[in-house]
């Protein structure tokens, strides 16, 4: 077990910021960000380029190197060393927060193990903020980002995710959008979702409703544009399974004579019973005359 104090001062090794950047409005950027990348020894970026115009804009020049997907097992090594000797590094991805579906989860494992202390910067975040719009419940949810672009893969993993009552964030590209709420459409079926599109920029959309009238939407579009945020309805299988099994916990009596004490008569109360138990009706007949009370 390791705890971490964040701010007590005379520590010998580094600190890594984890450093939320604007997902596409500048004015997102909070003054805290700002003051940690420009008091920093290095900035980690996914995109040099991309991050160089951020730094650009707010005047800060600290010391920029890359860490990304295809070198991140060369750099993730080198940005641990230089925090054990003592350097800060402040981690950013191209958009949000880092460490949400970008490589940075990796080296914060790896700083994790070496004990190194490792802060927060908060700031935009695309799930969350098509999230609390949306109009679907926000008290729980899940976060899946990026579905697998191998179709069985895919598709397995929207399986496995179809019971889940909790409420469903998903990112998507312009050119796979429809084709991933067709799967959707065909595993899920018709929930409600609702889409964010071009989140904090001039022409920010969001389209909510069922998913089919959604999709026909989208292919009446003439072309889309845009990186999506895509909310989904969380399943109500489990619900009606727990409304379907209302009786459990009663004996075949107490279940009929409920039917009888809502109106029906004892015919069809007897039917009902053997109906939602799955008994034959002979077998909850007799069991309901014999004890009958």
């Amino acid at each position: 077990m390791f705890v971490q104090k964040s701010f007590v001062s005379g520590k010998e090794e580094g600190q890594l910021y984890l450093v939320a950047t604007p997902i596409g409005n500048l004015d997102d950027m909070t003054v805290r960000a700002i003051h940690t990348l420009r008091e920093v020894d290095i900035i980690a970026a996914e995109d040099t380029r991309q991050t160089r115009k951020l730094l650009t804009h707010f005047q800060i020049e600290t010391r920029l190197i890359s860490y990304h997907e295809h070198n991140k097992t060369a750099s993730g090594p080198e940005i641990i060393r230089l925090l054990m000797e003592g350097k800060s590094v402040a981690l950013v991805s191209d958009a949000g927060l880092p460490a949400i579906s970008d490589p940075g989860e990796d080296l914060v494992r790896a700083a994790v193990e070496e004990g190194i202390t490792i802060i927060p910067i908060p700031g935009a975040n695309a799930g969350l903020s098509a999230l609390i719009v949306s109009g679907l419940p926000t008290d729980k949810f899940v976060f899946r980002g990026f579905l697998p672009r191998d179709k069985k893969e895919r598709r397995e993993e929207l399986e496995r995710l179809r019971p889940y009552p909790e409420t469903l964030i998903f990112y998507e590209s312009p050119h796979r959008i429809s084709k991933t709420l067709h799967e959707m459409l065909e595993i899920f079926g018709d929930r409600k979702i609702a889409l964010g599109r071009e989140l904090t920029k001039r022409y920010e959309e969001f389209i909510r409703g069922g998913m089919e009238e959604v999709l026909r939407f989208l292919e009446e579009q003439e072309e889309i544009r845009g990186e999506f945020t895509l909310i989904v309805e969380g399943s109500t299988e489990v619900e009606e399974a727990e409304t379907d099994s209302w009786w459990r916990g009663l004996d075949i009596v107490t279940h009929v004579n409920v039917h009888i004490e809502k109106g029906a008569n004892k015919k069809e109360a007897l039917k009902l019973t053997a109906e939602e138990r799955g008994l034959p009706k002979r077998e909850v007949y007799n069991e309901y005359h014999q004890n009958e009370k």
